[in-house]
């Protein structure tokens, strides 16, 4: 037998009694038609995997069995099976076509519902399965930054202008705003250039640059690079309408202010920001029949504060094309 990681979790913490995975993580393989819902043999055979091989695909909430009692004194149901964005889909309640959810963690990872809509990008970024329910997909557009709080950690371990990471926001605070721009190409850049030979660099410094502006640009660069798979949505002909944000990065206010002022957008975070665990929680819970449907799953998703767009349009044109400008430089 082969899978992915929750396929092998599952097959132990049910004795072997159970070989299956949820449709996100299928979707992951390379192996899984996600239109028509089932394992492509053109594909296994590309791969040489055999199909007996591959475990069964099941909704992202559905009866995985129970656990063997041995382990935990009990046997306990095991309901909810996603992988790690699309569970942060579900934990961010973001159940309606248009509804963007970001994950700033060492990289981030934008997905935007699209509901029944399987929406090919022109624009480079992932087709996938935000969650599946029914046996209906519910699809999504995904973008992947490779560098969000690693450029903070860079910064702090490399360069050691930060005695540790929540200090940057302070620091940006005390920044005024300049023309010095920092890609985080360090491996290369993700959605929507996919640029692996493009490396980093930091453009606009002068006498009067310091640790503060450094800071600054680090954070802004993860608000662009946020920009850049929204115009991309939008270029594919999507509308999205506001962003929810998760992560460990997302405490960091001045970085939220950032992204609602460089998006045009309000950012929300809510209280619960480990929206991964909590979207898991949400699936089994619906499973179990704790919850009868996704809006019970929405009324529990609760906004701790909102940034609302205070930067001029103009101002924000102007600063996304020194942006641009940048990457451009920096493109292999």
């Amino acid at each position: 037998l082969c899978g992915t990681i929750d396929s092998f979790l599952l097959w132990r913490l049910t004795g072997g009694k159970v070989h299956a995975t949820d449709a996100t993580n299928a979707s992951r393989t390379m192996l899984f038609d996600i239109h028509t819902q089932k394992w492509d043999l053109d594909l296994a055979d590309i791969w040489d995997v055999p199909l007996s091989m591959l475990p069964e695909v099941r909704d992202s909430s559905a009866d995985y069995g129970e656990t063997v009692r041995e382990l935990f004194g009990r046997e306990i149901p095991i309901r909810g099976i996603a992988g790690d964005q699309h569970a942060a889909t579900v934990g961010q309640a973001c159940f309606e076509p248009g509804m963007v959810k970001s994950t700033y963690g060492t990289g981030a990872f934008l997905v935007m519902n699209t509901g029944k809509v399987a929406l090919q990008s022109d624009h480079r970024l992932l087709l996938t399965i935000a969650y599946r329910l029914d046996g209906v997909p519910t699809y999504a557009l995904e973008g992947s930054i490779f560098a969000a709080g690693s450029t903070i950690q860079w910064l702090r371990d490399e360069l050691g202008i930060l005695p540790d990471a929540a200090s940057s926001e302070a620091l940006a605070r005390d920044a005024v705003a300049s023309d010095v721009y920092l890609v985080p190409a360090f491996t290369g850049l993700g959605a929507p250039y996919w640029d692996s030979a493009a490396r980093a660099a930091i453009f606009g410094i002068t006498r009067d640059t310091g640790p503060a502006q450094f800071a600054r640009a680090a954070l802004e660069a993860v608000a662009y690079q946020t920009r850049d798979l929204l115009e991309a949505m939008r270029s594919d002909g999507s509308q999205p309408t506001d962003l929810r944000v998760d992560g460990g990065m997302v405490v960091n206010d001045w970085l939220m202010q950032a992204l609602a002022d460089n998006l045009g957008l309000t950012v929300h975070r809510p209280v619960v920001t480990e929206t991964t665990a909590f979207g898991a929680a949400c699936l089994a819970g619906l499973g179990i029949g704790w919850f009868s449907g996704l809006d019970d799953i929405t009324t529990r998703w609760h906004e701790e504060r909102s940034f609302q767009p205070q930067l001029h349009g103009a101002s924000r044109e102007l600063r996304y094309q020194g942006w641009l400008d940048a990457v451009r430089r920096v493109r292999g």
